[in-house]
């Protein structure tokens, strides 16, 4: 197989999976495969040390999820790796080659490296860290390479130009989780009422939309609908749209594969600023000229999260006032950061206080928060 044809199949596999969790084994199969490793980490989290939430942690090893390496290393080695914290410390999108986060005496005597990454088979491996969502970080590791004589130039050009591609698939499942919408499909999308959706054809209008991207269309209020085709209210930003749109469904017969991307945008008479997702769908598939869905559009409106009474929430959870209050303001969605900026608390502070709520609800992690919260507002107890 060719370079091109290992890029175009990954990225395919990656699409299928962003609106379907069930395709994500057979994805991680594939990377496996195109790009000679031993196995792949993908990695969501928030935090580090102690304060350590893993949304998202999965790795695959010859094909296999393996839930064994994953609580090995999180639960045995984690605490006593050095390298961690300089992952983090390295620009976004720069490939690491694992023994290069140690020093040459850590090398010798790293339990964590030694040890941990030789029986995870990653002591040889690649790590990046990309970008996530509101203040989320991204880590894709890249297990020791199958050929003995280590990486080849062309592996690392073809899991370079695969980054932003891994990078986008997560932002797409965050958007989706935010809106409790993981496995709806594209269909099921249309449903969901705490995210906008659009259907696209081949040609850029609009097929369908469900009542939030209605709305926000019709209003006019930084994207509008002009003889069927979206667009956004600021020349700017209609010509990053456009322009993200021709990505996502390129001219029939282009050799540049579809991909999708994401954007924030304008509007003139409200301070907060859309968030929007284009996802390509299916592009493999002709169409004979008939209108069918090509891309997806995902719409989030921060004016529209759900306003969480921390008073009340206080009273059905048993929080104290200062748990209440940073707990209502994550359930509306808001980050570590913005909520510490509008409680007037340190960051620290905050995380501080989830880690109290995580502990009196038996829960882990922001996303469990959230839903418990959510859950107990919508069903209270008697």
């Amino acid at each position: 197989m060719n370079a091109l044809g290992a890029f175009d199949r990954v990225l395919a596999s990656l699409h299928r999976s962003a609106l379907d969790d069930a395709h994500w084994p057979a994805t991680a199969a594939l990377i496996e495969e195109v790009c000679g490793t031993k196995g792949n980490v993908l990695t969501v989290s928030e935090g580090s040390g102690d304060d350590l939430r893993v949304h998202f942690y999965q790795h695959f090893y010859r094909g296999e999820s393996r839930d064994d390496l994953t609580r090995l290393y999180l639960d045995v080695y984690y605490p006593l790796d050095e390298a961690p914290p300089r992952v983090i410390e390295r620009p976004a999108g720069q490939l690491i080659h694992a023994p290069d986060l140690y020093t040459k005496r850590e090398l010798r005597t790293s339990v964590a490296y030694n040890e941990g990454w030789r029986r995870t088979h990653n002591q040889n491996g690649l790590l990046t860290r990309l970008e996530g969502l509101d203040g989320l970080r991204i880590v894709w590791a890249l297990n020791d390479p199958v050929e003995s004589r280590g990486w080849q130039s062309a592996q690392l050009q073809l899991i370079e130009s695969l980054l932003p591609h891994v990078r986008q698939f997560v932002r797409i499942r965050q958007s989706l989780a935010a809106a409790d919408a993981l496995s709806a499909g594209l269909a099921g999308l249309l449903d969901n009422s705490q995210i906008g959706v659009l259907h696209l054809d081949r040609s850029g209008r609009m097929l369908a939309a469900n009542s939030p991207a209605l709305d926000i269309v019709s209003r006019g209020s930084g994207l509008s609908d002009r003889s069927g085709a979206l667009h956004a209210s600021l020349p700017a930003d209609d010509g990053r749209l456009q322009r993200l749109l021709k990505r996502a469904m390129p001219a029939f017969g282009s050799e540049t594969p579809p991909a999708g991307g994401s954007m924030t945008i304008s509007r003139p008479l409200l301070r907060s600023r859309l968030e929007l997702h284009v996802h390509p769908v299916d592009a493999a598939q002709a169409d004979f000229g008939g209108r069918r869905v090509a891309a997806l559009v995902l719409v989030v409106d921060p004016e529209s999260r759900p306003r969480i009474d921390p008073v009340r929430l206080s009273v059905l959870l048993g929080l104290s006032p200062s748990e209440s209050r940073v707990s209502a303001l994550l359930a509306e969605g808001r980050p570590v950061r913005e909520i510490a900026a509008k409680a007037g608390y340190k960051e620290s502070y905050v995380r501080w206080l989830l880690k109290q709520v995580y502990r009196k609800q038996g829960v882990s992690g922001q996303i469990a928060l959230v839903q418990r919260i959510l859950t107990a507002y919508a069903f209270p107890r008697h």
